[in-house]
């Protein structure tokens, strides 16, 4: 008999300097089996990007310090295929897009917000496991030419 593997849960980085929405956040997403990592700051967000795999980063835009779009303009340049999702009271407002921050999502902190983002998740872990990692494709290509000695 042949056993199906067990899922692995998605590692996601909650960033937001509010602690009391990071922890409803971080509830409502491990509610729903995802593995959570929370940062209140853009810096210490960074710090644990660069040590641990996350598969989706959900960012506020507003922080003291780095802010939203200066923490997705550097997990950018350091890992371009993980998805990310911006959140922020000020949508609207500021003009918030993806076009204009580099996230590949951008929801309003809302009466609406926790169906927009459980959807959001959901749907960007899906469409990234059905596009190869490019990080993955460059570490195999670099194996093979270490292993042919070139």
């Amino acid at each position: 008999m042949r056993s199906t593997p067990v899922p692995v849960p998605a590692r996601i980085l909650l960033v937001d300097d509010n602690e009391l929405g990071l922890a409803a956040r971080k509830a409502l997403l491990e509610e729903q089996g995802y593995t959570v990592s929370t940062a209140t700051s853009g810096e210490a967000a960074v710090e644990l990007f660069r040590h641990k795999p996350f598969d989706i980063v959900i960012t506020d835009f507003r922080m003291p310090g780095m802010n939203g779009i200066e923490l997705i303009r550097q997990i950018r340049s350091e890992k371009p295929e993980v998805p990310i999702i911006l959140l922020s009271g000020f949508v609207q407002p500021l003009g918030l897009t993806e076009q204009a921050t580099g996230a590949d999502a951008v929801l309003a902190k809302s009466a609406h917000e926790v169906s927009q983002l459980l959807r959001t998740v959901a749907k960007l872990l899906r469409r990234n496991r059905r596009k190869p990692a490019a990080s993955q494709s460059a570490g195999q290509k670099a194996r093979r030419s270490h292993a042919s000695g070139a």
